[in-house]
This record gives C-alpha cells, sequence and structure tokens, in this order.
C-alpha cells in the first residue's frame, strides 16, 4: 500500500478501547476498582473509576448541546464511517478498514480512554500497575489480528518506577510492543529528570524500546496553565486544550534535554507526540542560548548544546494540516519530524488527513522522511 508514491507509517493511531476493557481484564484482586468507559453520548471517551470522573475536578464537565463529537467528525467528513466502526465494536477490523482509507501501511497504536485510565494518582501502586497491565494485555490482542501492520504502545504506572521497570521488560519479552506509552504530566511531584526515573529509563533503553509522550485530556494530573482555567467543557477546550499539549510536550523535552536524560542515556529513543511541532525551533533556540551563557560550567556534564541532544534523539509529530511544519523543516531539519493522522479522535482530519499534509510547502523529500524513515527510527520498525 501507498499514498500517491509514500510509504507511510502513523506514529500515533489511537485505538477506542471497549468500555469494559478493565473489568474484562484487570486482576480479581482489583475488579471492584477497576476503571469503566461511560458511554453517555456518541463517541463517550471517558472513564469513572471509584464512582467518578477521571479528571481534575472528578466530574464530567458540561458539554451544552450533548453529543459535541458529531459535528466536528461531520467537518471532516467522518461521521458515517465512525457511526459503523461504533456499532462494530471499533475492533481491528476497523482499525485496519480505517488505515486503508487512509493509505496507511503500519501504526503504532495509542490508547484513547487509556489517556484517562493513568491520567490520576492512585492511592495503591499495585492498582495503577495492574490497570496498565489489563490495558496492555488486551492491546497485544488486539495488535495480533495484523501483526505486520499493528503495532503496540503499551502502558506504564509512572507512580511506581519499580513496577514501571517490571512491564517494561514484560513489553518486550512477552508482548512485543514497540514503545512506552507515558503522558507528560508531573507524577507524585517528580519532573522527568528526577534520578529516581533513571531505573526506568535505564530498562527502556536496554529494552531497545522507544518512549512516547502524548498529553491527554482532561486528567486528573497536573496539567500545563490548568489551574488557570475552569468553566464548561466547550470553553476549556478553547483555552486549556490549547495549551495543555504543546506546553506539556516542552515541559517534557526540557526535562529530557536539559535535565540530562539524554547524555545519561544516550540510546534513548523519545517522541513528543500530538503536540504540534511548530513550537521546537523557538524552544531549542532558547535552551541553546541559555547553554551557551553557562557552557563553561555545565560542559563537563552535558558536552553537546541541546539542539545536538535533540537531533541525536528525539522526535515530534507534525499535524496534517500545520502549515508551520514547513518552518520547523527550514530552521531544524527534517530528521526528527513523524507523522499521526489522530484518528479516531474528533480534531482528526481522517480520511483526509493524508492529502492535507500532502499540500504543505514541505519537499517531497522531506515528506517522504516524515511518512516513514523518521517513524521506522524511533520505533525501530526497520
Amino acid at each position: 500500500m501507498a499514498f500517491n508514491g509514500y510509504k507511510v507509517i502513523d506514529c500515533d493511531l489511537h485505538v477506542f478501547e471497549p468500555a469494559d476493557l478493565w473489568l474484562r481484564h484487570i486482576e480479581p484482586k482489583y475488579r471492584d476498582q477497576a476503571p469503566v468507559g461511560t458511554t453517555n453520548y456518541f463517541m463517550d471517551f471517558n472513564l469513572k473509576q471509584g464512582g467518578k470522573y477521571v479528571s481534575r475536578s472528578g466530574e464530567l464537565p458540561v458539554m451544552e448541546g450533548g453529543d459535541f463529537s458529531i459535528d466536528l467528525v461531520d467537518s471532516h467528513g467522518g461521521t458515517a464511517k465512525y457511526r459503523e466502526y461504533d456499532k462494530r465494536g471499533w475492533g481491528p477490523d476497523t482499525q485496519l478498514e480505517a488505515m486503508d482509507d487512509e493509505g496507511i501501511d503500519m501504526a503504532v497504536l495509542f490508547p484513547t480512554r487509556g489517556f484517562y485510565a493513568i491520567g490520576k494518582e492512585y492511592s495503591d501502586d499495585g492498582l495503577a500497575a495492574a490497570i496498565a497491565r489489563a490495558y496492555n494485555n488486551w492491546l497485544v490482542q488486539f495488535c495480533a489480528k495484523a501483526p505486520a501492520r499493528l503495532y503496540g504502545c503499551g502502558l506504564v504506572p509512572a507512580q511506581s518506577v519499580e513496577m514501571a521497570v517490571q512491564e517494561v521488560r514484560r513489553m518486550k519479552s512477552e508482548l512485543g510492543f514497540k514503545a512506552v506509552f507515558l503522558r507528560p504530566n508531573p507524577v507524585r511531584g517528580r519532573n522527568w529528570h528526577d534520578p529516581a526515573y533513571d531505573p526506568l529509563w535505564a530498562e527502556i533503553e536496554k529494552q531497545g524500546l522507544a518512549v512516547g509522550f502524548h498529553e491527554g485530556w482532561p486528567c486528573d494530573l497536573p496539567v500545563a496553565l490548568g489551574e488557570r482555567f475552569d468553566g464548561r467543557h466547550e470553553d476549556l477546550w478553547m483555552t486549556e486544550h490549547v495549551a495543555c499539549h504543546p506546553v506539556e510536550a516542552m515541559y517534557a523535552s526540557l526535562c529530557f534535554i536539559m535535565g540530562g536524560i539524554l547524555e545519561r542515556f544516550p540510546s534513548l529513543r523519545v517522541g513528543f507526540l500530538e503536540s504540534n511541532c511548530s513550537w521546537l525551533p523557538f524552544w531549542l533556540w532558547r535552551m541553546d542560548e541559555h547553554y551557551e551563557h553557562r557552557e563553561r560550567v555545565i560542559k563537563n556534564r552535558m558536552p553537546l548544546r541541546p539542539t545536538d541532544y535533540f537531533k541525536r534523539q528525539c522526535f515530534v509529530s507534525v499535524e496534517a494540516e500545520e502549515t508551520l511544519g514547513k518552518h520547523v523543516v527550514d530552521s531544524v531539519g527534517d530528521g526528527n519530524l513523524v507523522f499521526s493522522t489522530d484518528y479516531p479522535h474528533e480534531d482528526s482530519r481522517y480520511p483526509h488527513a493524508l492529502e492535507t499534509f500532502d499540500t504543505l510547502p514541505i519537499a517531497a523529500e522531506s515528506k517522504r522522511k516524515i511518512l516513514w524513515d523518521n517513524c521506522a527510527r524511533l520505533y525501530a520498525l526497520g
């Protein structure tokens, strides 16, 4: 399969998990605490755990008009297919049909309800780990329907580093996943470059997996600028949601680069996904500037410029309609950008994401790298 002569890997294609996933797959010990998906409206992605919505307020934000997804999906022509896929349970068959519609050869699968499932801190570390294991057990079965096209990105319980390390080992040895998914939001008050996380980065590097940071909204963890906004769902979409995805990615990339993680783990590969890429030139410039001011002091522990670390180990996704991506290619280069359709979320351009991307004023050779080569390097797909 090819799109206009390009082979395509979607770096961040989403599954839509069944509402009862955790009830069916979590260990019996934790079944009475399992998250449960809500089905209040078409394409309701939310979860309840312990009888409360998994969001910062503990309640579902008000959605006037109820079915807010429909108009957004309608605008991109996906509603009819989404209705059909919903009736069929969003299984692997629908995932593959959607990929065929777009012209996608391979995809690395990220969660939808799983964003919410690890979007809070649990009082019991064992419960958090069990929630991650249950999702991963479900996902490996999902990917098994087309192992040459569907690749797993597994959840880890970041609140317990020891349990996260154990799950990373299982992802590689038993599940055959290609990446580890983490939300960029701080957990347990720790920044990502806190030495407490070094055993996790060491294990991910050892197993040859990638790290995929991906914000999800809303959640019960600290969200970039989130404490400054309050209100109805549609208001928060126009304020908090604008900020949280790129700003959280900037925060995580700062930790990995200036916090020294990439120096300590030089083979670790890290993706910052669904955050746009347009912030990248400014952010690298600012980090480089600060490095230059203190180079004599920090060069012994950080011998490379921030931009050099980024180019060696990091990747950022470009959106289908992100015209500013051209400036990123011109400023930073085309070797660290990857592409995603964001299917089946309401702001996806499916089934015209690739068509939209192909109109960007980027050279054909750069598009080839973005659509295939870079993503293959990120996830070691060969």
